[in-house]
């Protein structure tokens, strides 16, 4: 290897580093500040050495009195069902637009591609929801969003067209039908796009509040981003979530901080492992086809 050679790469190691912890100083500082006594975050601002560390925020956050756990266990439960359900859905009309026996399936594909570019609007999804049932309960958190996004099903019909056809047809010989072939052929072979659309499903219900806000009044099904937004926007608000009746008003800022580290936690945390599939599920689906 070359001077100009050893040059580039170490100039290139010094750019990656330059961007890791442009991405990850900032979220150090928000566990910080979680952790950091709320006094001194009047007193002195943000900072990476608080002069006093308190397990306040974390302790409110979690006590007896607050909703954060129950409106966990339902985000949690609607990312869960959500996710499952919209990624089989995306597969099996994936697969369907990838089968040549599909006489419409070109037609199919530019009636879903015509939804990527128009959108009804938010007064027929919000009326299209109540007819179904879909309003103040905890389907209306899941069902609104279970529709497929088109993208999603392009990424997977076109790494689907990239599995050799003999597959089909050597399942159709042994007698199997379209959803035996289907589930117990094709699903394992598109684990790569199966675990990328499904990370995309996860952090959309995950991080999704707007079908709370609009579907949602009742309290006890309110996700925890929901209940993030109104920490944020209301602070009284935040003063009852937290701690009921007991009239003691809890960490602000640390509080704010605190309901965001557990927020981003369990996604943080599942990325690692869909990470070897993530990066060949997006750049085959994007290819093939």
């Amino acid at each position: 290897m070359g001077l100009a050679e050893k040059l580039q790469l170490c100039f290139v190691y010094v750019y990656v580093t330059f961007c890791s912890l442009a991405c990850v100083v900032p979220f150090i500082l928000v566990i910080i500040v979680s952790f950091t006594d709320e006094k001194s975050i009047t007193r002195y601002g943000y900072s990476f050495f608080p002069a006093e560390w308190t397990f306040t925020a974390y302790e409110t956050l979690f006590s007896p009195r607050s909703s954060v756990p129950r409106a966990y266990s339902i985000t949690s439960f609607v990312t869960i069902v959500g996710t499952v359900s919209a990624t089989l859905i995306t597969f099996g009309c994936g697969y369907t637009l990838a089968n040549k026996q599909c006489k419409y399936r070109n037609v199919l594909a530019l009636y879903f591609y015509v939804t990527m570019v128009f959108s009804a609007g938010l007064v027929p999804w919000y009326m299209v929801s109540r007819a179904i049932g879909a309003f103040d309960n905890i389907w209306a958190l899941i069902v609104p969003s279970l529709m497929f996004s088109p993208f999603n099903m392009f990424l997977t019909r076109n790494f689907i067209r990239g599995i050799p056809d003999e597959l089909s047809e050597s399942a159709k010989m042994d007698g199997a039908g379209d959803v035996t072939t289907a589930f117990a052929i094709y699903l394992p072979l598109c684990l790569p796009v199966i675990a990328t659309i499904s990370l995309f499903y996860a952090i959309g219900y995950w991080n999704n509040y707007f079908n709370a806000v609009m579907l949602v009044n009742d309290k006890n099904i309110f996700t925890l981003q929901m209940l993030l937004f109104r920490i944020q926007s209301e602070i009284t608000e935040m003063n009852r979530v937290a701690q009921g009746a007991i009239r003691i008003n809890p960490p602000k800022e640390s509080f704010k901080m605190a309901t965001s580290v557990v927020t981003m936690g369990p996604i943080i945390l599942l990325y690692p492992f869909l990470q070897r599939y993530f990066v060949k599920g997006m750049v085959v689906g994007a290819i093939k086809g």
